[in-house]
């Protein structure tokens, strides 16, 4: 329920106490599908971290935050400088909006898989940015549309036959939940509408709660016996839920992974024990060939020639045995090679039986080491443990880096993509529309784009610089001048299923530049 509206109308009025009044400072990501706002007042700050993963939506508001010095970038520029001026939620739905002096508005979509932050004006209610640039629906979005006023009265009620998804949308996976289980489906309709009142009373009361879930974690209004946490703060509630459905799972499935991996060691390593315990109690229970090269020496005189099978007495075993012969090959040559099979056997048993030891050692090892794991209840724990056995994860070498190459001019930052790949990520993830964009005119090479301030004219200088820039990085480096062309990115668009760094460009200008390195431009 932490992206629920009946959670959302508890926190907003405690967000708007707490920044009311407080200036934008900054507003940054450094992270894929993260947001930070920080605010100021009379030098005391606070901050909104929204957390817009598909597969994990979550907001906080830490009290402090530490800003990486690279790979980071200033977003929504048009609002540093502005004061709140009120946080309000929009009614029976799962978003909130800040109001900013004068005539701008910061809308929390918070729609789950689909959830982002979108900037309106607030006289022409238009969008004018948006965090998350691939939910192209978000450009049409009306806010005023957002607010869904209802009726939860018992004539529309029982009009809707107590359907409680069409009465109360808004209730959420654990509230229907509590329906469910309170025989709600087959109820008749004075008992669907007591129920519904009592969840409604329960919903409007401000005791927030994060319970477990199989490997994840949960926000509720509801009773619960024994919650993990507890609280009558939305912003408190928040803070404790982010660092248990962020920071606890991560570590969660961190550690689950770490313990799958060993089960499947021991299991292989059981595996295989089990496999060699059997080959060895085979080559320890069959006739010996040393034993059988034996019984044929012994009996060489009783062997008919060209035989292939014979009955001899086993004096080792006190019995008859059939023992085969080999075709072409004399009773005592095949005696020999017997001896020199015997003696390759006590070499493979001796072998098999130090296997056996040392894997019966590794698994002791794996089990230990499962059951530390399984003990573990912080990351400091498990990232020790990875060193200390040299089980590091490669994943954080090869962790997404940041698709461009920043450069800044005179106060403007000015991005250049690294790769065909970083050049579409860079105008779909990095920009927005009026940004101007520059590429080396008809050749390969990587995008350009200066950040703009809003809706400001670029400087000439800084126009020249990034267009250099934009040559050097290119087919045309070597050229004595080369023609660059601009346009601010609204006018740039990729087209479906087209190559990697391919765009189509309209209303594009051209400027003449001699291609020239970071290290050149001064």
């Amino acid at each position: 329920m932490h992206l629920n509206y009946h959670f959302f109308k508890f926190l907003c009025p405690e967000l708007d106490n707490a920044l009311k009044g407080h200036t934008l400072t900054n507003c940054f990501s450094q992270n894929k599908d993260e947001l930070v706002f920080e605010f100021e007042k009379d030098s005391q700050y606070r901050y909104i971290r929204a957390l817009l993963s598909p597969s994990n939506t979550v907001l906080s508001f830490p009290d402090s935050f530490a800003r990486s010095k690279k790979n980071n970038i200033d977003l929504f520029p048009t609002l540093i400088g502005l004061q709140v001026a009120e946080i309000r939620t929009y009614e029976n739905e799962r978003a909130f909006y800040i109001k900013f002096d004068p005539f701008k508005f910061l809308v929390f979509k918070m729609h789950g898989s689909r959830s982002n932050v979108i900037l309106f004006h607030e006289i022409n209610q238009q969008p004018e940015d948006i965090f998350k640039k691939n939910l192209q629906e978000d450009w049409n979005l009306v806010a005023e549309d957002l607010s869904r006023p209802m009726d939860f009265t018992w004539k529309r009620f029982t009009s809707l036959e107590g359907n409680a998804a069409q009465f109360a949308p808004t209730l959420g996976k654990l509230p229907r939940q509590w329906l469910k289980e309170k025989g709600y489906i087959e109820a008749p309709i004075e008992e669907k509408w007591r129920l519904m009142q009592e969840l409604m009373d329960m919903l409007d009361s401000p005791v927030f709660s994060i319970v477990p879930e199989n490997s994840d974690y949960k926000l509720t209004l509801l009773p619960v016996s024994s919650p993990t946490f507890q609280s009558s703060s939305a912003i408190e509630v928040s803070n404790e839920f982010f660092r248990y459905a962020v920071v606890y799972a991560l570590f969660e499935k961190e550690k689950d992974k770490l313990l799958r991996s060993y089960q499947d060691k021991i299991k292989k390593t059981e595996s295989y024990l089990e496999k060699s315990n059997q080959k060895l109690k085979s080559l320890t229970e069959e006739t010996s060939p040393q034993q059988l090269a034996d019984l044929i020496m012994a009996n060489l005189h009783q062997i008919p020639s060209n035989e292939e099978e014979v009955i001899l007495y086993d004096f080792y075993q006190d019995k008859d045995i059939k023992v085969k012969l080999k075709r072409g090959v004399t009773p005592q040559k095949f005696a020999e090679n017997l001896y020199r099979k015997g003696k390759n056997r006590k070499i493979e048993i001796a072998q098999l039986e130090e296997n056996i030891r040392r894997k019966e050692d590794y698994l002791l090892e794996l089990l230990e080491q499962s059951e530390e794991v399984a003990s573990f209840t912080s990351f400091k724990q498990l990232k020790a443990f990875e060193k200390e056995h040299h089980l590091t994860s490669k994943t954080s070498a090869s962790q997404e880096t940041i698709p461009y190459k920043r450069f800044e001019f005179d106060g403007y930052i000015v991005m250049v993509g690294k790769s065909a790949k970083g050049n579409d990520e860079m105008l779909r993830y990095h920009s927005w529309k009026d940004d101007l964009w520059l590429h080396a005119k008809g050749v390969a090479g990587s995008h350009v784009i200066i950040k703009g301030k809003g809706k400001v004219n670029i400087p000439k200088d800084v126009l020249e610089k990034s267009a250099q820039l934009a040559a050097y990085y290119s087919k045309s480096k070597n050229d004595s001048l080369t023609p660059v062309i601009y346009t601010p990115c609204k006018y740039v668009r990729k087209v479906k299923g087209s190559a990697p760094g391919a765009v189509m460009v309209d209303k594009e200008k051209v400027i003449m530049v001699p291609p020239r390195g970071p290290q050149e431009i001064q």
